[in-house]
């Protein structure tokens, strides 16, 4: 087994349509398809937005990058891989870190959506999870607490100094600056749209895809820090390349990122 330091990933939902249903049309008795298309129209109406909080999803998707303690890149898989079950997905994810021994989470607004919602999955699923749940010790010591880094590192916390500051444009905007594909024609807001269309194998791609992002953009966070240099950084980056070129034909993910990539280049300092 590899020495795997930390976990990337993401995570996309779709909305639990009978516990919508039940706690917000007790009396209509609408099925769980009504109830999220009547809650999503709802919420366009009142918000301008129809997202639906996390308390009410299901994970449909969870990429995630597997990477060394030394940061190169292990391998990425999506859990469930073709059935993409919302139980099978939450158990494999709690047991894949323990498997490695509890490496770091990384995510990018993890800490605002990806980990509660897997964290509520595993109460809506039954897992007992006393290693996470930490309820002994000291406050920071405990995996759960937001400034435990070791734990659990949110990119977005980090390069906000934990909201100190609003980082507009959030994941993408990192991306682009590193030359980073970023969003390329999809978002999560279409995820529920895409899963009742049929499209559950796109929606994972698309995971997969702000995974490498996120991936990209920590490698980056690890130069600021002083964990690497740019060169080390640079040697990871080429190494993920092709990574990706080798299993591009198998992986319309991967195809599709390389289509979209860049490569930084530094300020030119000569003048």
């Amino acid at each position: 087994m590899s020495d795997i330091g930390w976990l990337i990933f993401d995570v996309e939902a779709i909305a639990d349509g009978d516990l919508i249903s039940k706690l917000k049309y007790p009396d209509q008795e609408l099925s769980g398809e009504a109830a999220i298309a009547r809650y999503r129209q709802e919420l366009m109406e009142e918000k301008g937005s129809d997202f639906i909080a996390h308390t009410f999803m299901l994970p449909i998707s969870v990429a995630i990058a597997k990477v060394t303690q030394d940061f190169h890149l292990d391998d990425i898989v999506v859990l469930d891989d073709p059935e993409y079950r919302p139980a099978s997905i939450t158990n494999l994810f709690w047991q894949g870190w323990r498997h490695y021994k509890r490496p770091t989470f990384v995510t990018f607004n993890g800490r605002g959506y990806d980990l509660p919602l897997m964290e509520l999955s595993a109460y809506r699923f039954g897992l007992s999870l006393p290693d996470w749940f930490q309820v002994s010790g000291r406050s920071f010591d405990q995996a759960r607490n937001r400034y435990n880094t070791s734990s659990h590192l949110d990119l977005m916390d980090m390069m906000s100094n934990f909201g100190a500051s609003r980082l507009q444009g959030g994941l993408n905007v990192l991306a682009n600056i590193i030359g980073k594909p970023g969003k390329t024609g999809i978002d999560g807001s279409q995820v529920q749209d895409m899963y009742d269309n049929g499209g559950v194998r796109e929606i994972n791609d698309y995971c997969m895809c702000d995974v490498l992002d996120t991936y990209f953009v920590f490698l980056r966070t690890r130069v600021l820090t002083g964990q690497l240099t740019l060169d080390e950084e640079h040697q990871r980056v080429v190494e993920t390349k092709t990574y990706l070129e080798k299993r591009a034909t198998d992986c319309k993910a991967f195809e599709h990122y390389l289509s979209h990539w860049g490569d930084w280049q530094p300020p030119d300092t000569s003048e």
